[in-house]
């Protein structure tokens, strides 16, 4: 496949009016691209960092879209499932560019076929640096046996907490922290994007995220609990409060990524009816 098939862009709506219905037409496997996009016509192009993001489209010969691609920098390139010919052609075209690639996030297969062309054409290496599941909620069991006290979205007094929780959350996840937290930390409560489970006396124990919905999907996400207070079913009961609010309010699929390197979320989040769909892998690339 020749990589003049892939068409490039720096225009947001330019590419979303190629491949919005594309991304719709499979709202759980493209969330990430969907949330993503979502994010920067609310809040601007740069909100993740200074260089300009990159979009691009793959289309067959009548202008039907069949994959999708992201990069956000300083962020991994992000690209929907292709065939091993297709990745290569990507990579081609990308290697082309001159523009730097710190890695690649995708489902399993495609992350592995893109990283493998990549070394080929710029001799830049590839390590996994995380495994995940994409999961989508099924049917909602509540956390038995419930831990004492109530959830409650939180609202601007909780505002320090929430980004001093969410600065510990990308610590304890090995994420990059690109995005100021306090912005980050604003644009969840107003929404009410933020769940806290607080004990009896009223004191907050855990937080659970959740992305605004956009074609028919939200994802949960971050969820987290101090590390001195795990282990107590603060996490499951923040969890199952906000996938209970998204199903209700009328969303079609509420879903998570987990970190497969850590069985006790994801034995957690199955015991309260979330399904696996699909694996994906990130990918950093350094050279020799």
């Amino acid at each position: 496949m020749h990589p003049d098939a892939w068409q490039l862009t720096h225009d947001l709506d330019a590419f979303l009016a190629r491949a919005d219905g594309f991304l719709r037409s499979r709202p759980a496997l493209h969330t990430v691209q969907l949330t993503v996009s979502d994010v920067l016509r609310r809040r601007g192009l740069h909100v993740f960092g200074e260089q300009a993001p990159l979009f691009g489209t793959l289309a067959d010969a009548d202008g039907t879209v069949r994959a999708t691609l992201f990069h956000t920098p300083p962020h991994p390139l992000n690209v929907t499932s292709l065939a091993p010919q297709e990745a290569e052609s990507l990579a081609v075209l990308v290697a082309g560019l001159g523009r730097p690639v710190p890695g690649v996030s995708a489902e399993r297969d495609t992350a592995g076929a893109f990283t493998a062309a990549w070394h080929r054409h710029t001799g830049t290496t590839g390590s996994i640096s995380k495994r995940q599941r994409l999961y989508r909620l099924a049917e909602l069991t509540a956390p038995a046996p419930q831990p004492e006290g109530r959830a409650r979205v939180a609202g601007p007094a909780d505002r320090e907490l929430v980004i001093r929780w969410y600065r510990e959350f990308k610590d304890a996840a090995g994420l990059s922290a690109v995005q100021d937290a306090g912005e980050w930390t604003d644009a969840r409560i107003a929404h009410g994007g933020v769940t806290l489970w607080e004990t009896p006396d009223g004191t907050p124990v855990s937080m659970a995220g959740v992305t605004p919905e956009t074609a028919g999907q939200v994802r949960v996400a971050p969820v987290y609990t101090p590390a001195h207070l795990r282990g107590r079913g603060y996490a499951g009961a923040a969890t199952a409060e906000v996938s209970r609010v998204a199903l209700e309010s009328g969303t079609e699929e509420v879903l998570l990524f987990t970190d497969l390197a850590n069985p006790t979320s994801n034995g957690l989040y199955q015991r309260i009816g979330y399904r696996g769909i699909a694996d994906f892998a990130v990918y950093e690339f350094s050279r020799p």
